[in-house]
């Protein structure tokens, strides 16, 4: 698998080094920031049907991020 880098450090994927460590990556363009998905890949859903095109990377987003559990009830 490729190596994945980022810097979100609260997100439960989150690996030393700014490593993503989840098992798949879901990637969107922001246009879709809020869709919700049928397939699941690394807890979160994923449309495998549609494709997209960004013009730059800031018009994308990560879909695979999930909250670490902070612990507190």
């Amino acid at each position: 698998m490729p190596q994945v880098l980022c810097s979100v450090s609260n997100c439960h994927y989150w690996s030393e080094g700014n490593r993503c460590a989840a098992d798949a990556i879901m990637i969107e363009i922001d246009e879709h920031a809020e869709a919700e998905f049928h397939a699941e890949f690394a807890g979160e859903a994923f449309d495998t049907q549609h494709k997209d095109e960004a013009t730059k990377a800031s018009n994308t987003c990560c879909h695979t991020f999930k909250p670490k559990d902070s612990g507190l009830n």
